[in-house]
């Protein structure tokens, strides 16, 4: 797992270095850490395509403050978990709009670290946790994340992901239990929509990343938007 350190104090990147290696020393999950003293050189190396599973970020940098890098790394990489870490706690509001996983005070990283990780850590595991669906198929284990919606065509639902579809007998509303937690919005009585492939929502249209278009009725279109509003964490 790659985490990515980002803060202008040299001694503040090393504090946060030596928690990490001990939380991972402790619970065996092989961390590799990447430390970048300027917002602008780990925004280059986000666009240079750099792999990273965990950001955490200091709010407070001379260059480009924290707030202003997290907006931009979401342009480029929308689910990762950004833990900003400050000196002061008076940017909620900021970090909810950048949909920041956590916030770390530095004065009390010693009491906060461990638990902040447990919950990043459990939340990555969930994200990518492969499930298991009886398709007509067969047994098909699927990752959340690849599945773009499903959709119920007569007696049977369509798992549709990029570049296939796999057909199953069990209902939408079972499908939409087992997959709570994984960012999926019933959108409509028939479709069941992960948010993460959403590229926007307008006129009672949901419009996918495949390009794929999504009628949303009118008695479900406000809760659709609020919920996906929070999900990107933006005003619709």
């Amino acid at each position: 797992m790659k985490i990515a350190v980002c803060d202008d104090d040299k001694k503040d990147i090393a504090r946060l270095k030596k928690l990490i290696e001990a939380y991972d020393a402790e619970n065996n999950i092989s961390f590799s850490i990447s430390e970048y003293e300027s917002g602008s050189e780990l925004l280059k190396a986000v666009s240079n395509g750099e792999d990273v599973d965990i950001i955490f970020l200091d709010i407070n940098m001379d260059d480009m403050d924290g707030l202003s890098v997290a907006k931009k790394i979401r342009e480029e990489m929308d689910d990762v978990p950004i833990i900003l870490v400050t000196a002061f706690m008076n940017y909620a509001l900021d970090g909810y709009k950048v949909r920041a996983s956590r916030f770390l005070i530095k004065d009390d990283l010693d009491k906060t670290f461990t638990e902040c990780m447990d919950d990043i850590c459990g939340e990555i595991r969930r994200k990518s946790k492969v499930i298991t669906f009886p398709c007509v198929e067969g047994k098909m284990r699927l990752n959340a994340s690849d599945i773009i919606l499903i959709e119920t065509s007569g007696r049977k639902n369509m798992i549709r992901l990029q570049n296939q579809t796999y057909q199953i007998y069990e209902k939408l509303d079972v499908l939409e239990e087992q997959l709570r937690g994984y960012g999926f919005l019933r959108t409509h009585n028939s479709f069941l929509v992960n948010m993460k492939h959403i590229r926007g929502i307008n006129s009672y249209i949901l419009t996918l990343d495949n390009d794929r278009q999504i009628p949303v009725p009118k008695a479900r279109y406000k809760q659709v938007r609020q919920e996906y509003a929070l999900f990107v964490g933006k005003e619709l």
